[in-house]
């Protein structure tokens, strides 16, 4: 069986920004107005430049890191009405003002991860139990 060249794959500049977890309006010009290949997002990712580096250390970082840092789902960012992309300054700043949304949603988070180990745990012992 012979090997055949194909070309590269390649992504659209939203796809490679959700890869690389930020946010792609604040992503460089160059990188929002081009295709990423997998070979450049693997580089990206491997020796990150400096504008990368500093949107994940100072944001504004997307919905999905947003919810991870509060430890809240992106669903409870939308209740608490939060929409908008946050740097890393605003996420410590409502970490120490701790408002009850904020309460509430982490809560809520711990009770679904707490169900979601129990249900795994029954599947698991559930399993074992087949002969």
């Amino acid at each position: 069986m012979t090997s055949h060249q194909t070309a590269p794959q390649t992504m659209k500049p939203a796809t490679a920004a959700k890869k690389l977890g930020v946010y792609l309006e604040a992503t460089p010009a160059e990188f929002r107005d081009g295709v990423v290949s997998r070979a450049e997002l693997n580089a990206l990712q491997a020796d990150p430049p400096a504008w990368l580096q500093e949107l994940r250390r100072n944001g504004p970082h997307p919905r999905p890191v947003v919810a991870a840092k509060l430890g809240v789902s992106i669903a409870g960012l939308a209740r608490a009405g939060v929409t908008e992309p946050l740097t890393t300054e605003q996420i410590e700043a409502l970490k120490d003002e701790s408002p009850e949304w904020l309460q509430r949603e982490r809560a809520t988070q711990a009770e679904v991860r707490k169900e979601g180990a129990r249900i795994k745990k029954r599947n698991a012992e559930r399993a074992a139990e087949r002969p």
